[in-house]
């Protein structure tokens, strides 16, 4: 905490996040006190303040200890029991929260199209690993990520035995935002899904009930952006008939149809075609600047006639090319460079699932009853959410945390990602300056 801050002005700046966490769940908060006692929704209020307050890797949703928090340590099993009174209540689901953060989405999408700009939905899957539980409703096989990073070759260290994947019991993912080209992504679906159990469900399943809930909502108004995990001809075609715009990561090894009318692997479509164009592209991953060059060439898949792009961009030696398949026209190099730009856009939705695997500690709750555990996660989503939402008052923001979560250090000054900082320091505040609408940690 920065010591040149005097208490009245902490407790004045704590005041004001509080009053700015309170506007951003208004809208839920109302619609809950619908169906819940008025002390049931503050518990919600207070559950999301104090998930921001409490950073813990591998603690951070555990109920005990955010029932200290809530209620202060020597009454912690009473903040544990209203926490469980709410999770475990049968007058709403978690389908209110889902409602509420589509709505918010919405609202980004119109606001980018009233300033004529393009909405972009990102797409993306992943899985919670709670490779110790064997109990909780709902657990699957799920491929795991840890494994495969800690197997990863190290120079100097041996081999891993075996290079097969290492399954744990575990939730699929699916997460979605919307952004623009410019500005603060916007949290607009969040959802878990099994394969086994009474909720057991498919992949493509779950995955096309988004997509028509997405057709009916925007239609063309935006584009989407896959991963190499929406390749291939089914997803496709799907999106297709629901007349939707999309960029997708094509498989190189996937056949596509060329100008030429012959069946292809994707790569050979453009094989031995000089780049249409240059640029000098700045690898934010490795913060370097690198020589990219640009083609593109119209195709369609196999069994759809349907007229479609591919847009190559090859970053060089040493590097994989980005085979993308689109619907947006591509006939010169200005409109290739868009779409890889807008491509290059869903890396903010990887940086949102490590920060809310790692920081918000998604991976932590141990809870069994599957609507429970939803509830929960979900609550947790709109802390996440919220300083989502934070993000997008620049000069606030950068006020806030030169005073309340400075550093000297290069990184910390040229870092363009400020999310775990600002965490830290509305935690640092909360935490000194107890927010008003929690339960007085002096009442009896």
């Amino acid at each position: 905490m920065n010591k040149g801050t005097s208490k009245p002005e902490k407790k004045q700046v704590s005041r004001q996040m509080e009053t700015g966490c309170w506007n951003y769940l208004k809208p839920l908060l109302y619609e809950l006190h619908k169906r819940l006692d008025r002390r049931l929704v503050k518990t919600v209020l207070d559950l999301v303040l104090v998930i921001v307050m409490h950073r813990h890797r591998n603690n951070g949703l555990l109920m005990s200890e955010l029932g200290e928090h809530l209620m202060g340590s020597d009454r912690g099993p009473a903040g544990v029991k209203r926490i469980v009174s709410v999770l475990h209540s049968s007058r709403w689901q978690s389908q209110i929260i889902l409602k509420y953060l589509w709505e918010q989405a919405h609202a980004r999408v119109q606001e980018l199209k009233q300033r004529n700009q393009t909405a972009y939905v990102i797409w993306d899957e992943s899985v919670l690993e709670k490779s110790e539980s064997l109990k909780a409703e709902g657990l699957c096989a799920v491929r795991s990520s840890k494994a495969a990073r800690l197997k990863r070759i190290k120079p100097g260290y041996f081999n891993p035995p075996t290079d097969r994947p290492v399954f744990v019991p575990g939730f699929n993912w699916l997460q979605i935002l919307v952004t623009g080209m410019q500005g603060v992504p916007v949290l607009a679906h969040l959802c878990w899904w099994t394969t086994r159990g009474e909720n057991a469900s498919k992949k493509r399943v779950e995955e096309g009930k988004i997509l028509k809930k997405v057709a009916k909502l925007w239609g063309k108004k935006v584009i989407h952006l896959w991963d190499r995990g929406f390749a291939g001809a089914p997803w496709t075609t799907l999106a297709l008939d629901h007349g939707l715009r999309f960029i997708v990561r094509w498989n190189n090894k996937y056949h596509v149809i060329g100008a030429d009318g012959r069946k292809h692997e994707a790569w050979k479509v453009v094989r031995g075609k000089r780049s249409w164009n240059y640029r000098m592209i700045w690898d934010a991953r490795r913060r370097c600047q690198r020589k990219t060059g640009i083609i593109a060439a119209p195709i369609h898949l196999p069994d759809d006639q349907r007229q479609l792009f591919l847009v190559v961009s090859r970053p060089g030696v040493g590097r994989k090319p980005w085979y993308l398949i689109t619907t947006e026209p591509v006939h010169n190099a200005e409109q290739a460079w868009q779409i890889i730009f807008a491509y290059a856009k869903r890396w903010q939705i990887e940086m949102s699932l490590r920060f809310t695997k790692s920081e918000l500690a998604f991976e932590s709750p141990r809870l069994q009853a599957w609507e429970a555990r939803l509830k929960f996660l979900l609550i947790a989503t709109l802390a996440f959410a919220f300083l989502l939402s934070l993000l997008a008052h620049t000069d606030f923001l950068f006020t806030f945390l030169a005073r309340f979560c400075h550093r000297t250090g290069k990184w910390s000054r040229d870092v363009s990602a400020p999310l775990y900082r600002l965490r830290l320091a509305l935690s640092s505040l909360w935490l000194e300056n107890r927010p008003h609408s929690l339960p007085s940690l002096n009442s009896g």
